[in-house]
């Protein structure tokens, strides 16, 4: 969530955070329901004192001193009632309210808007027709979408044979750059409780839904690492001269994928579980924006090793959702489509999880804030293995393997299977 204070002090730069990222939030009313709750609590306190008073005056007390007690008492009880009502109301609209694009993130509404930083490599030709990954994952028996569908519904899927061991080779990759660049390695829990989902703004309802809640239990399964990342040192007061904490997770993702996505969402593209490693960063907020850039540079380290070309996009404040106040987007180039397609994004999200979730650091004065947070795709493995399949396509249809892979598989080629 946003500093309550940025609210009630700067009411004006809210309401035009709002717009910039296209949200319909009627600010003033969040204001008026703050105003009230605090009003309520005041009165509730000046309740008590004077019920305080009556009581300690013991058995001096009047009869008519015991009535007002006992009136005071009752009207208390009537004003906290009230208050809940209006706090619940409160936050719930409050917590709505986005974090604030930074100040030079590009305008825009949407994805169009979006502005292209560079182009990395040299889009894959062919003198032959290119096949996409669907078509080639058939010939050479990889991915079992039927069986899938049969088991776990539609959008799910059995990884087989070489494409298996490509996701645990790219895991591997991954987690090998990561942990020379000093990131801790976890593995984390694919399940987590509902003040974590919600804390870092992974709802289970709305236009931003992803997250699949767990019936009769506070839980709900993770639609990135992130999400158990950041609740790692939740209520925690963390020494400033331990940052930035750098963590590389990695969990299976799950994500409802509700919406409609177009014909480029088919095969892995877009589905409801895989794998992914992700980058997160607890930092001092003077530092985010630089480490931001390193988030980035890592992305495309793994992707520049793996010879797959790709580009960088700046997103704009249309595009960020809740949580980022920045976020850049590297786009492969699928040649079995002839687009460009997302494989990674990082995210500065500034405090806005690290309110949530109560995550603090201490300079050496004694002086406490909360913290940064950062987060940001190393590899997502799904569509990692999409950008191999369609740029390393060979005529007879088989596959060559990134020469960066090849010492985590006992294979080269996959070839058509007889």
């Amino acid at each position: 969530m946003i500093d309550i204070k940025l609210l009630r002090d700067s009411p004006d730069f809210i309401k035009e955070a709002v717009v910039r990222k296209g949200y319909k939030i009627d600010v003033d009313e969040i204001i008026e329901l703050d105003k009230r709750r605090r009003g309520l609590i005041q009165e509730i306190e000046e309740l008590r004192r004077a019920a305080k008073e009556i009581s300690s005056a013991g058995k001096e007390t009047s009869a008519a001193d015991r009535d007002k007690g006992r009136d005071l008492k009752e009207k208390t009880k009537i004003k906290e009632k009230e208050l809940a009502v209006v706090e619940a109301g409160f936050f719930e609209k409050f917590s709505q309210i986005p974090n604030p694009a930074s100040a030079d993130v590009p305008e825009g509404k949407g994805e169009k808007d979006n502005k292209e930083l560079k182009v990395v490599g040299d889009k894959t030709k062919f003198d032959f027709q290119p096949q996409d990954h669907l078509e080639l994952a058939e010939k050479l028996d990889l991915i079992d979408f039927k069986a899938g569908a049969k088991v776990a519904g539609s959008q799910f899927y059995y990884l087989k044979n070489e494409a298996a061991m490509l996701e645990l080779a790219l895991t591997h990759y991954a987690l090998d750059i990561l942990r020379d660049e000093g990131f801790q390695v976890l593995f984390t829990p694919d399940l987590v409780k509902s003040r974590f989902y919600l804390g870092t703004g992974y709802l289970p309802k709305g236009d931003e839904a992803q997250t699949y809640e767990i019936n009769d239990s506070d839980l709900g399964l993770i639609a990135t690492a992130e999400v158990a990342l950041a609740g790692y040192h939740a209520d925690e007061i963390l020494d400033a001269l331990t940052l930035p904490k750098k963590y590389a997770g990695v969990s299976h993702c799950f994500r409802r994928e509700a919406g409609a996505y177009g014909k480029y969402s088919k095969g892995l593209y877009r589905v409801h579980q895989f794998t992914k490693v992700e980058m997160f960063c607890y930092a001092l907020p003077g530092e985010s924006p630089t480490i931001h850039k390193e988030l980035l540079r890592l992305e495309e380290r793994i992707f520049q090793g793996l010879g797959i070309p790709y580009r960088v996009l700046e997103m704009c404040t249309g595009d960020l959702g809740s949580q980022a106040a920045a976020k850049y987007d590297l786009e492969a180039w699928l040649p079995g489509r002839g687009e460009w397609g997302e494989v990674t994004s990082t995210s500065n999200t500034t405090d806005y999880q690290a309110r949530n979730l109560n995550i603090k650091y201490r300079l050496p004065g004694g002086k406490t804030d909360f913290v940064h947070t950062l987060n940001g795709t190393a590899v997502a493995t799904s569509r990692a293995i999409i950008a191999i399949l369609e740029n390393y396509q060979k005529e007879d249809g088989s596959v060559a393997m990134p020469r960066a892979l090849q010492k985590y598989l006992s294979f080269k080629v996959i070839t058509p299977k007889k």
